[in-house]
């Protein structure tokens, strides 16, 4: 069975590899693919589908979309009754798909103690509204993560604004009332830009810039994070994201770090240094924030977004289902090589990652995502350790919703100062830490700061250096998922050294995984 499980996921990375999903071209090994899907999913949830048929609502989103109602166990799957009106929801879909960059709609993908994650692209700006033109613009799925020249039109041309504020309030409107009727109210924004900016033009928007305040009673959080082209630096550096930072002072990154005061405590992050964090430190310390805001709430739900919502946003969706699945708060009936199937399959592949073309620009974002997993086995990921931490913030939250009617800046922490140099240096970990964990947001659970360790702990197939506290579950979870990932990743796609390393050891690794040794066992370097 378990050879099984792996060849199924090595045929669907080898079919991934090859072709980006378009749900009017599907071939019988992708109606496979979404038919696992759904016998996924039914596993645990009574679920409804919103109709995406041949690309009608959304050229690379799934045919069919799953909304996700309820848990449910064996004994009791037919009891319930839906208190959603799913008719209700794909006209709002219907509706809203205009809002937003490439008609990539709020859509609802995970479904935690009752709340929804959701995905979405950002905002469309005026140019991409009155650029677009039906079926080439639904249809094309696109080649890369970039905007038709055809299609664009000057944000400023006066000729036709007069009525930009009746368009906007009317497709905004509805991706509002969508947003709501999933019961959402945070919205997190990974963009680095305020506005997609093209040849000078402003291609796309943002909920944090728009001038007419309509998604004022929304908490927006700002939290830029490099987007798929930094990851060709992380392939370059032979996998390795330790001590790889973003160069904030680029002249189009001017979207700054927002997040809302009460979400900043108890995280013991210092968010002020969000600028010298390296990859590591910087994907887990949002994978934390994520985490804390759906602990931190009883009744309402998450939207994460980068530009097109097919890199940044389900490499956070995917981390967020595989956190939650490995604590066994979600999917508790998945195995390891199941939900991994799920998490490649349903958030990458079939919502519309392009990974051949990333995959062709060394963009590896997708190896990334699950290389990663070995940063998240600490239990400060662990969501016991993080509903702990949100009891701290319930009264902050009647607090805060007294004074919705405030603007963003009045009731959130902002930051946007430029580091020098010598302030780029990660802080030491030390053993001083509470629960042995990280001592601040610049810590991580890699040996990089390190000077006792060997190198081969910053190896990309190297596991961390155990300097936290560990829910053993939780570990050995991911660490299955990890290894199931690797070993069908090496064998399809393969890891490609850019450069031989001063020691050889980088290709003697890749080497030695290629052929599958040293896969089990807790300290091997895998």
């Amino acid at each position: 069975i378990m050879a099984s499980r792996s060849e199924e996921i090595t045929e669907l990375i080898d079919v991934f590899s090859k072709s980006q999903y378009r749900a009017r071209e599907v071939t019988q090994s992708v109606e496979r693919i979404e038919e696992r899907c759904l016998e996924l999913f039914d596993r645990d949830y009574k679920y409804s589908i919103i109709h995406n048929t041949n690309g009608d609502v959304c050229g690379h989103y799934p045919r069919k979309i799953v909304f996700l109602e309820y848990e449910s166990s064996d004994n009791n799957k037919e009891s319930f009754e839906s208190t959603v009106q799913i008719s209700k929801l794909q006209d709002l879909v219907n509706r809203s798909k205009m809002a937003r960059c490439r008609g990539r709609f709020v859509c609802p993908v995970i479904l935690y103690n009752g709340k929804h994650v959701c995905r979405s692209s950002t905002l469309a700006g005026w140019g991409e509204l009155y650029g677009r033109t039906g079926y080439n613009y639904i249809f094309s799925g696109g080649s890369d993560d970039t905007f038709g020249d055809a299609e664009e039109v000057p944000e400023a041309d006066c000729a036709v604004r007069n009525n930009d504020s009746q368009l906007f309030d009317k497709v905004r409107g509805s991706d509002i009332k969508l947003l709501k009727y999933l019961s959402v109210c945070y919205i997190c924004d990974l963009m680095v830009e305020n506005k997609k900016v093209k040849f000078g033009l402003n291609v796309t928007s943002s909920e944090k810039v728009d001038k007419a305040h309509r998604y004022a009673d929304f908490t927006l959080l700002s939290v830029p994070y490099p987007g798929c082209e930094f990851f060709r630096e992380y392939k370059d550096r032979d996998y390795t994201a330790e001590g790889l930072v973003f160069n904030w002072n680029q002249d189009y990154v001017d979207a700054p770090l927002t997040i809302p005061d009460f979400f900043t405590r108890n995280l013991n992050i210092n968010w002020s240094e969000y600028q010298s964090w390296d990859l590591v430190q910087q994907t887990q310390n949002y994978l934390k924030l994520l985490l804390h805001i759906i602990n931190s709430d009883d009744e309402n739900g998450l939207l994460v977004h980068c530009i097109s919502g097919w890199d940044r946003t389900p490499l956070f969706v995917s981390l967020l289902r595989l956190s939650l699945w490995a604590d066994r708060a979600i999917h508790a009936s998945l195995e390891p090589s199941e939900i991994l199937y799920l998490t490649i399959a349903y958030d990458w592949f079939l919502f519309g990652h392009m990974l051949p073309d990333r995959l062709s620009k060394g963009e590896e974002i997708f190896f990334f995502c699950f290389n990663f997993l070995k940063h998240i086995v600490c239990d400060t990921f662990s969501f016991f350790h993080l509903t702990i931490a949100a009891l701290n913030v319930v009264d902050l939250f009647s607090v805060y919703h007294r004074r919705k009617g405030m603007p963003l800046s009045s009731h959130s922490v902002h930051w946007n100062r430029p580091l020098a140099s010598e302030e780029r240096m990660p802080n030491i970990i030390t053993e001083a830490s509470p629960l042995g964990s990280f001592k601040s947001s610049s810590s991580s659970s890699s040996n990089h700061s390190d000077q006792n360790v060997t190198r081969t702990g910053s190896t990309p197939l190297a596991v961390p250096g155990r300097r936290c506290t560990f829910v053993p579950d939780r570990q050995v979870r991911l660490e299955a998922v990890r290894e199931l990932f690797l070993a069908a990743y090496s064998s399809t796609v393969g890891l490609k050294s850019s450069s031989p390393s001063p020691s050889g050891a980088i290709s003697g690794l890749l080497e030695q995984f290629a052929r599958g040794v040293g896969l089990r066992g807790t300290n091997a370097i895998i």
